[in-house]
């Protein structure tokens, strides 16, 4: 059954978050994927991993929310899947799950780390990047006050766990973690904050008026950018990730 798409628009995201896959490409190294394996690439976007995971000539599915994002996957030669990483259909199918960027995104988490549990074969195991606790806390508290200025209220759209949170939560679901590290990472935005909160904010935000969302978008850019460090001229998003490589008992 085809699931309503989430927001993501394909353009948008190639133009204000491509540095997404690019920091990603060291979890590649991590994931060492083998001919003989089947990868699920859990919130695969576009594909630009995906692809790489191909690659290496094992057989690996996409799978993401975004209906424009499958697509864009779709025209590169891969497999995807539009659905809910809040409701993996898969059962003891995969050799790894890998994600980046997308566990953060799925709020459910105890229904995510069944999934993954479920659609892992015996021995299993799952590489994964995503938010941690702390991640974007300048921009967060930036958008709040715009919205607040506006009398509205944030929408509550991320889960950003602690190493220990997250690595309780893969126990309860037989998932033994062999790594789970919290750690700073810095990242310029190539289009600022404002094209950041162009590709990303959306989920964040409560109904409004086209001309106030606007207005929000724009003092949300401002409050960031006055307070976020910069680097060759560009704002640094006070990113905050968690890596983890766990397997399946």
């Amino acid at each position: 059954m085809n699931r309503p798409s989430q927001h993501w628009r394909a353009d948008d995201y190639a133009r204000h978050a491509r540095f997404v896959a690019d920091y990603g490409t060291p979890l590649l190294d991590l994931l060492a994927a083998q001919a003989h394996e089947r990868v699920l690439d859990l919130g695969c976007g576009d594909g630009v991993l995906t692809r790489q995971i191909a690659a290496c000539g094992c057989d690996v599915v996409g799978f993401d929310g975004s209906a424009e994002l499958v697509a864009a996957a779709a025209r590169l030669g891969l497999k995807a899947i539009q659905g809910d990483g809040q409701q993996l259909p898969f059962n003891q199918e995969f050799d790894a799950v890998f994600s980046n960027a997308a566990l953060h995104w799925m709020t459910d988490e105890a229904a995510v780390a069944a999934g993954i549990a479920r659609a892992l074969k015996p021995g299993g195991r799952l590489v994964a990047e995503f938010g941690g606790h702390g991640n974007i806390a300048l921009i967060q508290q930036a958008l709040t006050e715009a919205l607040t200025a506006h009398g509205l209220a944030p929408q509550p759209c991320w889960y950003f766990p602690t190493a220990e949170a997250y690595t309780a939560l893969l126990a309860q679901h037989g998932l033994q973690t062999v790594h789970c590290q919290l750690f700073p990472r810095p990242t310029p935005l190539p289009t600022g904050v404002a094209g950041w909160l162009t590709a990303f904010a959306d989920p964040m935000l409560p109904a409004m008026p086209e001309h106030t969302r606007q207005s929000v978008l724009q003092a949300a850019a401002s409050l960031a950018e006055s307070r976020l460090a910069r680097e060759n001229g560009l704002p640094v998003a006070d990113y905050v990730r968690l890596r983890v490589v766990a397997f399946k008992q």
